[in-house]
């Protein structure tokens, strides 16, 4: 038989188990442990320090790269992209405008039309054609402007054969003439004008969103910029209590280089912001008031070419008064109204000034069109008729009143064009440089925060 020993315990007991070694851990673990523990020590927190630092200074150029390059483009549009198109769609409407006042003014001439007055109606049909080719082109995908084009594209040809037919009419002296010019006046105001002024309206809207937007402050930008200058501060106070050294030459560096983005930034966004706040209350909504009243000044002219074309054939709603003769009168009150208020916006001489001449011409041609209309009541139509149109020299006529209110107008619109370019540009230009320069200075002052912090990783080795 055998007998196994067993180890005995001092004391004769039996002996305890020895206790296994300590397990490994896996590589990931071990690595992480050793990251903490070196995470501990001053060069540990200095390396955390340094790539922190670098990294919300690149956040912050990054930042400011990204949200200004936004507002630069929308700066951009105003200038170059949304505003030429709301003044096209506002040129679309007044050619058409002057297109129909045009026609009516050349069938009141006769069957032999004047050579400029026709060729002003041409030149008017032309302009409009060519401003719808280059809003179509312009235009994007599901846009609403695109239908609206669409509409006046289809709409033009029927109007512009209407009035041929209305001219063909007249020339043989008769009086459906008259009748077809009626109906091309009414395809005009209920179909081709309105479609014009959504156009316009659709336009102007665009044009606004894009104020907006370049106009709108970068708070991503100027937050992560704060942020920067806090975390550089805190790290030189921290460096100051540990070595009690007054400056870092690095993370010094790096403060001012973002001190130097962060005040670009806001002073940059802040002119800005005042040119573009400059161009829309000066600019675009002086020509927002001159183009309405613009507008007003062609549809009374119209109107009041056809009060005598009509002779009292089509009523307005009273079923008593003149159509046309109303709508004239309702004209007038919008075109006082807009002078009124394009006076109040006007900030110089150089914009009050057409603007004053247009309302004394307004008044000579209220005076002018009284003394036409209480002819044509009388039923004296011979004498009426040069007082609307003029004689040969086209003077003291209602319609010489009105090419003074017209041409007065234009001057303003020019002025008030002018002006808006010139404080859009402005703005424009304060942002120029300010991506590529926020960009350049936010990767110097990340690597001289890299350096700075390197620079006290060395009294370590």
């Amino acid at each position: 038989m055998v007998v196994t020993a067993r180890a005995l315990a001092p004391g004769g007991g039996p002996a305890a188990p020895a206790a296994p070694p300590p397990a490994r851990g896996s590589a990931w673990s071990e690595g992480v442990e050793q990251l903490r523990r070196a995470a501990t020590t001053e060069p540990g927190k200095l390396r955390i320090i340094g790539a922190g630092l670098a990294a919300v200074v690149l956040l912050f150029g990054l930042v400011t790269v990204w949200e200004i390059s936004d507002r630069a483009a929308a700066a951009d549009d105003v200038v170059s992209r949304s505003q030429p198109l709301s003044a096209d769609a506002a040129s679309i409407y007044r050619s058409l405008a002057d297109a129909d006042t045009a026609s009516s003014s050349g069938f009141l001439a006769g069957a032999q039309e004047p050579h400029e007055v026709r060729q002003r109606y041409e030149k008017d049909i032309a302009n409009a054609s060519r401003l719808l080719v280059s809003a179509a082109s312009n235009a994007g995908a599901g846009d609403s402007s695109r239908k609206e084009i669409a509409l006046l594209g289809e709409q033009l040809p029927r109007y512009t054969g209407l009035i041929e037919q209305a001219r063909a009419t007249n020339r043989q002296g008769l009086p459906l003439g008259g009748a077809y010019l009626r109906y091309a006046n009414e395809q005009m105001s209920t179909v081709l004008l309105p479609a014009a002024q959504r156009l316009y309206e659709a336009e102007t809207g665009r044009l606004y969103t894009d104020y907006d937007d370049a106009r709108s402050w970068p708070l991503a930008a100027l937050a992560a910029g704060v942020l920067a200058l806090a975390a550089l501060g805190w790290a030189q106070r921290r460096n100051y209590h540990r070595t009690n050294r007054v400056f870092n030459h690095g993370l010094v560096a790096a403060t001012a280089a973002s001190m130097v983005v962060l005040l670009w930034l806001a002073v940059g966004q802040g002119v800005a912001r005042a040119g573009l706040s400059e161009a829309r209350s000066d600019g675009q909504e002086s020509l927002k008031v001159l183009n309405d009243a613009r507008i007003a000044s062609l549809q009374a002219r119209a109107n009041e070419n056809l009060t005598l074309i009509s002779r009292g054939a089509v009523l307005a709603d009273d079923k008593k008064s003149d159509k046309y003769d109303v709508d004239f009168t309702a004209n007038m009150k919008q075109l006082d109204d807009g002078l009124a208020r394009a006076l109040r916006l006007a900030d110089d001489d150089s914009g009050r000034t057409p603007v004053s001449r247009a309302a004394s011409g307004v008044t000579q041609w209220k005076q002018r069109h009284a003394a036409a209309r209480e002819s044509d009541l009388k039923g004296d139509y011979e004498g009426a008729l040069p007082q609307v149109i003029g004689d040969a020299d086209h003077k003291d006529s209602s319609g010489a009143s009105f090419d003074t209110v017209d041409a007065s107008l234009e001057l303003a619109v020019a002025h008030e064009q002018k002006e808006f370019t010139r404080a859009a540009r402005d703005g424009l230009g304060a942002l120029g440089g300010l991506v590529t320069g926020a960009a350049a200075l936010a990767v110097v002052g990340a690597a001289a925060a890299l350096l700075g912090i390197g620079r006290r990783l060395s009294e370590y080795r």
